[in-house]
């Protein structure tokens, strides 16, 4: 599992951008049930949040709203990175990167 683009081993060697656009690239051959899984997984971390947000009364609710925060991320980046990581190669062979 990974958490960030710069230990995937397909993006080797890329600088930031570039490994941005393979990702990109990447994502858009993702088949369509595989990013309403992922788009799912957002919305259901996103709308909480906003709950959360509109309820908000005490300091216990900004907990929950950081861990909320902390929690989309690292949990929709590398499940988005394992997602596209069949297509990263041939991505970067499109792109000539």
């Amino acid at each position: 599992m990974y958490f960030g683009s710069h230990s995937i081993p397909e993006l080797a060697g890329l600088k930031f951008a570039q490994r941005m656009q393979v990702i990109r690239a990447a994502t858009e051959q993702v088949p369509t049930p595989q990013k309403l899984l992922l788009n799912l997984l957002k919305l259901a971390i996103l709308i909480p949040l906003f709950l959360v947000i509109a309820q908000w009364e005490s300091w216990q609710s900004t907990v929950t709203i950081i861990v909320l925060l902390a929690a989309y991320p690292l949990l929709t980046r590398p499940l988005t990175f394992a997602l596209c990581r069949p297509y990263l190669q041939q991505a970067r062979t499109k792109l000539r990167l």
